[in-house]
């Protein structure tokens, strides 16, 4: 059975940027999706913040084994309910990744508890993506690291968790770092943030950034449905009397 993904794109700078649209016409969501289903054992389809509930229907929600966010200038727009829609699927076993300035989500900051805050520049600086944990899933088939000739840069001190694992540490030509690629568990379900993504720049385009983002579905996709059952009152497996 395929990997289900639902591609969540806010799609507000390809309509109303000109730099934005030409790399990509047809929004970041459909160059990610379109990447994805390329890969055996992947479905991916899209959703996008104007479309009723987001696109994020409890339907949409109920068939979907990985969700991944892109969101920047439009944050406050989406609706809390569906942010706490999005966490409590978390918690019950679908996988998270979140991409770029996505780590300003209200469902990512749900899921963290902290501000997500961090240090930025958009100067078209050269970015190195450093793996960290060659052996871990996310990283498989990828070299000593990513070289992306312009990207935004952001730097610490990244105000998040101590991840349970860090995938990718990045270094800027301006002469930051950042830890670009981290692993959080959270109730049932596993999240991956993943830094490389700004809109101006085709770094979507790239074939080893779509590779780690599908090894990030592969890897954070749910093993199997929480039963609600196992929760609550349980009878003794023992007797009891004496």
């Amino acid at each position: 059975m395929s990997i289900r993904v639902t591609v969540w794109n806010e799609f507000r700078h390809e309509k109303n940027h000109d730099g934005v649209k030409a790399v990509y016409p047809d929004g970041i969501h459909k160059v990610i999706a379109d990447a994805l289903n390329t890969n055996s054992g992947i479905k991916a389809a899209t959703a996008t913040l104007d479309e009723p509930q987001h696109g994020l229907t409890d339907k949409v929600l109920a068939k979907t084994d990985v969700l991944i966010w892109w969101g920047h200038m439009a944050h406050d727009d989406v609706k809390d309910e569906i942010a706490e829609k999005v966490k409590k699927a978390v918690l019950n076993g679908m996988g998270l990744i979140v991409l770029h300035s996505g780590h300003f989500s209200k469902p990512f900051k749900l899921l963290m508890g902290t501000s997500c805050d961090l240090k930025w520049r958009e100067a078209n600086e050269k970015e190195r993506l450093w793996v960290i944990s060659p052996n871990h899933p996310i990283a498989e088939g990828i070299g000593e690291y990513i070289e992306l000739p312009e990207e935004e840069m952001y730097g610490e001190f990244f105000d998040i968790p101590a991840p349970d694992e860090l995938i990718f540490t990045s270094w800027f030509q301006g002469g930051e770092v950042f830890r670009s690629g981290c692993t959080f568990s959270r109730g049932h379900g596993k999240v991956f943030y993943f830094r490389p993504g700004h809109e101006t720049h085709p770094t979507y385009h790239n074939l080893e950034i779509q590779k780690v983002i599908a090894n990030a579905v592969r890897w954070a996709a749910p093993i199997k449905q929480v039963n609600p059952r196992a929760f609550g009152n349980r009878k003794p497996l023992e007797n009891l009397s004496k």
